[in-house]
């Protein structure tokens, strides 16, 4: 089992890895949980996939088996910026934009956590090695890109599994339900344990 961390300066050395990302994503969002979402040659896709973006993937023999795709918070291309501060701006109808307790950041060492997912073919026997990979390898990428503190829309179950992933994590935002599953904004902090 391989993590990556792939960008546009790098991806032309992990060969169909970012594709598969995609594709995976598509599964896991629009044919597992019937997002709405735009699709294009077998592959999920949005305006924040640009080249200001990472994507972190765990993998083995070529199958993903989870992702994350990471944004800074300075991002721009268009209107849009990153996918919370987005919501929160009224550029998103399927998020409420009262999902942050204050104003979105834009800050050159926070990055926004989106896309995440662990593939539905993942072996149950090993979504919790593969879900501590993905969030070593997350923890990792974005410190070395300098981020400090990272924030995510994620499923608001997150307070039983954060302190077994060795993160330090609070609430941003209240419970929403989307989509029938409840999620909530959470800011991670990277500076603790700092290795």
């Amino acid at each position: 089992m391989q993590t990556t961390t792939i960008s546009f300066a790098n991806m032309h050395n992990h060969g169909e890895l970012l594709a598969n990302i995609l594709r995976a994503r598509r599964q896991s969002f629009i044919v597992q949980n019937k997002w709405d979402l735009p699709e294009a040659m077998g592959m999920e896709y949005d305006q924040y996939d640009t080249p200001a973006s990472r994507w972190i993937a765990v993998h083995e023999f070529g199958e993903v088996l989870a992702g994350i795709r990471l944004t800074p918070t300075t991002a721009r291309c268009g209107i849009y910026s990153y996918m919370i501060r987005d919501a929160q701006r009224g550029l998103l109808d399927s998020i409420p934009s009262d999902l942050l307790y204050s104003e979105a950041p834009v800050e050159e060492n926070v990055w926004e956590s989106s896309r995440v997912f662990v593939s539905h073919s993942t072996p149950m026997s090993l979504r919790r090695r593969v879900h501590a990979y993905l969030i070593t390898e997350m923890t990792k990428s974005a410190r070395d890109l300098g981020a400090a503190r990272v924030l995510g829309l994620i499923p608001a179950s997150w307070p039983r599994w954060a302190r077994r992933c060795g993160l330090e994590m609070e609430a941003a935002g209240r419970v929403m339900n989307i989509d029938a599953i409840d999620n909530q904004c959470v800011s991670i902090d990277l500076t603790a344990n700092l290795h």
